[in-house]
This record gives C-alpha cells, structure tokens and sequence, in this order.
C-alpha cells in the first residue's frame, strides 16, 4: 500500500493509498472547520452547514444527491466535530469520478435554498431534542462545557436551540466564505483509487479557490468545575474528565495506554473492580481524546442512584492505585489493544482515509504505520506510573452527573479524596 500526497498551488491538498486487492474506495474532503472555530452567535452553524450541504447543489436536488450515490450501491455520509467537518462517500472502483464529483458539489455549491432552510432547521431541533433525552451522550457535552467553560471548544456542536433557530442563508454562506478555504481543505482517499485521477479530478474541482488570511482560534484553557442536574432517570450517570496532553504531545501514546489500561476493555482496572467484583453497574470505561491544544482523559459510567457514590469514591480510589502499581502485564496488554484495534481497523478503506486526512492535518505527514506501532511500543512502564502519578493527584478534573444523583459526592470531594 502506497500513500501518496500532492498539494495543488492553492495549498489544497490530495493525499490518497492505493489498496491492492480492493474492489471498493472511500472519499472524502476534510474541512478544518468544526465547532470550535464559530464564533459564540455561531454556535452550531458547522453542523448547520454540513446538514445543508445534502440539501441541494447548483446541478442536483437533495434526492439526486441521495440516488446518485445509492443508485451505484454506495453510501455518502458526513459528521461535524470540535475541529473537523467531513464529507464523504464509499463507492466501487468503477464508480470513483462518480463520488468524486458529488462530494465536490456538495462542498463547492450548495445553494442554500430558503425552504430547505427551515426543514432543516425542524431536523436539527429535533435531533437537539434527542441528544437531550439521551443521557450517555448529553453528559460528554456538559462535561465539555466544564472542562472548557465559556470557550468554544467547550460549546456543543449541536448549538443551542436559540441559536439554530436564528441561522439564515447569509450566516451559512459566511461561515463557508470563511472557513472553506484551499489551505484548510484535504481530500483524502482510500481503496481502489488511482492518484493521478483523483489529482485531475481535484484540479478541476477545487484548483480555482483562493486562499486568504490566516484564521485564529482561540487556545483551549483546561479549567474543570462541576455539572449536576437531578433528574428522575433509571440510572444515575457519572462522567469524570482529567487534563490530558494534545494530540502532538510527547506524552499522547503514554496517555492512550494508560487509559486502555485503567478502563479499555473487560480485562481492564475499572471494568474488572467496579462491575464484575462489585456489580455496581453495567457500562464502564476510560478513553482518552485529543485536539490541537489540549486533551481530556474520561470515565463513564452508569449505575443507580444509591450506588453512584461507592462507584465514584472507588474510581478515585482506582486512579490512586495505579499510580502505584500498574504494572507490565497490563501495561503490554493494553498496548497489544491498541495496536490490534488499530491495525484490524484500517483493514477498511473508509478508516484509511479518515487516518490519512487526519494524520495530515495533525502533522503534514502521515507517519507509516510502523512508525505507530513502535511509538506504542516505545511507551514504558515507568512513563505510564509516570501519568498514572499524574492523573492521579495533579491534573485538572470536571465532572458531570445527571439523574438520580443527589447522594453523589460533590468534585470538592472527590478532589479531598484524591489528595488523601
């Protein structure tokens, strides 16, 4: 497998893989622009925008976009994250030019109309309305919103009903004349792909666009605090958040072991302590994630509200002890999880290209994935009771609860314990 990078002399970049033996290819057009490049009157406009983008072009309605790709037997999707928004589509081989020039007149020429306007307006207020009766997903948006108050990477990507319901066709085409830029733009793809066409087909396509100034952002400030709402729910749900490094730290790797160590799987610390010794919930588990400038180490978990608070005094406690003792065997356990996971992921052409445009976003490179495998290799025992230390007593922490939590205990407490 060979990757391939070609940047055109508007600074838009290409970047494909060639994967022998595939009949199929994934593609796709990475924007840098999510959630936390919109202003606060912004507040959820990037999704509003990739919403929009489906909805109809200067050549295809929003059902010819739809059949045009469904007719050839692939699929066409997006997402909008805190720093990304996506765009992209799985087709076979032949049908490649075909997804190509879609994808691109979704980005290039929505037209914004009107009344599609307010039908997706109706969609995504409905969309908020779930996301709220969700409670295992509503809480990693307070838990953000702690973590990183009154900024925006701490605002939800959803927005604000308020706001959604505000946005016009002006604020729609001022963010893309904003944000679309050829320097902040990377199509990325995977399978069976030949570069030098996709390289034509992106001159064609995106070789007109002018840059312009270089946009700002404001820096992510870790400050942590506390997010209750009682609620009459079946469960009490507890999500615990740590400063963690960006996602070009020294310490990313060391960080990613540790938490598949300490919550990962079935065999890890929290799993085995909290639900399979003690039987206090059904669903636990630590991750860490990262941006530009700052990241976050997560607990969740849910269980009842007579139970909330032996389950978070004993995840302090289990923070605490691996400090201590985390040893070898998990320690190369949880890196065997890692690399197992990544390697049978990419086993796909749509996780290929999203590697690639985020690699290439992350470093201008896309490092081969021996390079990937060695740095979790390189991770040691001693770096990860290193962080384990630090998780443990120094770093930041927000929480967020929701449900049956009033016999939870408060972050000031939970802080006391950590200390002791």
């Amino acid at each position: 497998m060979t990757v391939k990078l070609h940047t055109l002399p508007n600074g838009f970049r290409v970047i494909t893989e060639h994967m022998p033996g595939l009949e199929s290819a994934s593609i796709g057009i990475w924007v840098n622009a999510g959630g936390r490049h919109e202003r606060f009157a912004q507040n959820g406009i990037a999704h509003f925008l990739e919403h929009m983008a489906f909805k109809g072009t200067k050549k295809r309605t929003a059902l010819e976009i739809a059949e045009s790709i469904e007719d050839v037997g692939g699929y066409i999707n997006a997402y909008t994250s805190r720093e990304v928004t996506a765009y992209y589509a799985r087709v076979l081989k032949g049908d490649v030019p075909l997804a190509m020039d879609v994808i691109g007149d979704i980005v290039m020429n929505p037209i914004f109309d009107p009344d599609e306007i307010e039908t997706e307006r109706g969609v995504i207020l409905q969309e908020i309305g779930q996301a709220l009766d969700t409670p295992d997903d509503v809480i990693f948006d307070w838990l953000q919103e702690r973590a990183y108050p009154d900024q925006p990477l701490g605002r939800t990507i959803l927005g604000l009903e308020e706001r959604v319901r505000g946005f016009d066709r002006q604020d729609l085409s001022g963010f893309v004349a904003e944000h679309y830029r050829p320097d902040r733009m990377i199509l990325s793809a995977a399978g069976a792909v030949d570069h030098d066409q996709i390289i034509r087909a992106a001159e064609d396509m995106f070789g007109h666009l002018e840059g312009g100034p270089s946009i700002l952002i404001e820096p992510a400030r870790f400050q942590g605090g506390e997010y209750r709402t009682e609620k009459t729910l079946e469960q009490a749900h507890f999500a615990f958040g740590l400063e963690s490094p960006d996602y070009s730290h020294p310490d990313i790797y060391t960080a990613q072991v540790y938490s598949t160590a300490l919550g990962g799987g079935m065999s890890s610390r929290l799993f085995q302590e909290i639900r399979e010794k003690r039987g206090l919930c059904y669903t636990i588990y630590a991750q860490t994630g990262a941006y530009a400038d700052t990241g976050m180490t997560t607990i969740y978990a849910g269980t009842s509200g007579d139970q909330v608070a032996e389950l978070a005094e004993i995840t302090i406690d289990e923070l605490k002890r691996a400090a201590d003792d985390m040893g070898g065997q998990e320690i190369a356990r949880a890196k065997i999880q890692m690399k197992a996971g990544m390697l049978m992921g990419l086993e796909s052409p749509s996780s290929r290209a999203e590697r690639l445009a985020r690699m290439l976003a992350i470093w201008d490179r896309v490092p081969d994935l021996s390079e990937t495998v060695a740095r979790i290799d390189a991770v040691s025992e001693a770096d990860v009771r290193r962080f384990a230390e630090l998780m443990a007593v120094k770093a930041r922490p927000a929480m967020a609860l929701y449900g049956p939590v009033s016999q939870a205990p408060s972050l000031e407490t939970l802080q006391r314990r950590r200390a002791a």
